[in-house]
């Protein structure tokens, strides 16, 4: 099973539409589901990626309570197997962004925490054995060198593996 991860887009604020880079991207890969991490901000966002794939998601703290009403702020998404705990990464109790989500799911609760939140992209594992990942953003880089996104493969053993995946063109 091959999965999209994508946070932080802020579109309208940051485009009009998604990056050609990552829909091109998410295609290619054969990804078959995405799940975004909060802050689309607009409300028609969503339907930009149901349109490549099947789609789900958790709200971020600059969407709207229409977004927060349709997808919430935190769920637990199992995929073949693997439990994903999805985040925007904003709330909870740590000093960063990774420490906050980490702590939103106990441990054994879910196979990976996946959040948004700083547009710093991140892959880790977990001295718990929980993999830890941040997309980045495919449209506001911040401080980061590139845009980002990331592909979770999740193999026949139920292994999760994932890969950030970078571009440097934003233009839809």
């Amino acid at each position: 099973m091959r999965i999209g991860l994508v946070s932080d887009t802020h579109l309208p604020r940051f485009g009009r539409a998604l990056p050609r880079a990552l829909v091109n991207g998410l295609r290619d890969e054969g990804v078959e589901l995405i799940l975004h991490l909060g802050d689309f901000t607009g409300p028609d966002v969503p339907a930009l990626f149901e349109a490549i794939a099947p789609f789900d998601a958790v709200a971020g703290n600059n969407d709207g309570p229409e977004l927060a009403a349709r997808f919430g702020r935190r769920r637990i998404v199992e995929v073949a197997g693997v439990r994903f705990g999805l985040v925007h990464g904003d709330l909870g109790v740590g000093q960063t962004t990774p420490e906050r989500a980490a702590g939103t799911f106990v441990p054994g609760e879910v196979d990976a925490v996946l959040f948004g939140h700083s547009h710093i992209p991140l892959v880790e594992r977990l001295p718990d054995g929980r993999w830890l990942v941040n997309p980045g953003s495919p449209t506001d880089k911040r401080r980061q060198p590139r845009y980002s996104w990331a592909l979770l493969e999740v193999d026949r053993d139920g292994a999760v593996h994932p890969e950030l995946r970078f571009f440097d063109d934003r233009r839809p």
